[in-house]
């Protein structure tokens, strides 16, 4: 691609674990990148360095998604900055414990706007500048769990089923423009309070009998961006098998 009609993708939650990968994977395939950031300042420098010595250009935009505020600011400044916005990838999550035992409105509250509220409301504001390229690509990354939900994360849970709805809602209205897909991993990274006995227990549900990794998350959404031009509206299951286990 030429440097100054390079895609722009913009990747929330971008500095660590899948979205990192995610973004190399990009900047590999000749994309500009937006990373959108909250607390992970040191982590998106280093992999802003990174990208720019794959030669591709970058900016790093900080920002929590609770804001209501954050989603305009984050396409905004991407279309500022790079001069356009071909990708959106929704990939930035919470991850929280919770049962109905245990239930806080609070905490309910700030997992569904950040999980998939922010994602609405990033699409809703990228729509227009998507639909101008002609070919523009949304790809949410979702959780196996939305289908089958686990005990102890409540409101995760249920706000990756409502992101796989979303998926399904928008490839509808935005067709035929905008595609939107989604990725719904299943072992992509484990939390970093799993201990090894936690790790096990969870691959011996895996037909393939292995975790996967984010490059594994990063490869499928490429696919999508790229080579599945005639998809869209469906949620792609990256799980070695555990969703038919």
């Amino acid at each position: 691609m030429n440097a100054n009609h390079a895609r722009v993708a913009l990747i929330t939650g971008a500095a660590r674990r899948v979205g990192k990968a995610i973004a190399l994977q990009l900047a590999t395939s000749g994309y500009d990148l937006a990373i959108h950031y909250r607390s992970s300042k040191t982590e998106a420098a280093q992999l802003g360095r990174q990208i720019a010595a794959m030669g591709r250009r970058h900016l790093l935009i900080q920002g929590d998604l609770i804001d209501p505020e954050t989603p305009a600011n984050l396409v905004q400044e991407t279309v500022a900055g790079l001069g356009r916005l071909d990708v959106l990838i929704n990939n930035a999550a919470r991850f929280g414990s919770m049962t109905l035992e245990d239930f806080d409105l609070a905490t309910w509250d700030e997992e569904i706007r950040v999980n998939l509220t922010a994602a609405a409301a990033l699409t809703h504001h990228a729509r227009l500048y998507l639909a101008e390229q002609g070919s523009g690509c949304v790809v949410n990354i979702g959780d196996i769990s939305g289908d089958r939900p686990w005990s102890g994360h409540l409101a995760y849970c249920v706000s990756k089923a409502g992101l796989a709805s979303l998926t399904k809602a928008l490839a509808r209205e935005l067709a035929p423009n905008i595609r939107v897909n989604a990725v719904a991993p299943g072992i992509a990274a484990f939390p970093e309070d799993y201990d090894a006995t936690t790790q096990e227990r969870l691959i011996a549900k895996v037909p393939l009998a292995r975790p996967g990794t984010p490059e594994d998350i990063a490869s499928a959404v490429q696919f999508l961006l790229d080579d599945a031009t005639y998809m869209t509206g469906q949620v792609l299951n990256v799980d070695g098998g555990r969703s038919i286990a």
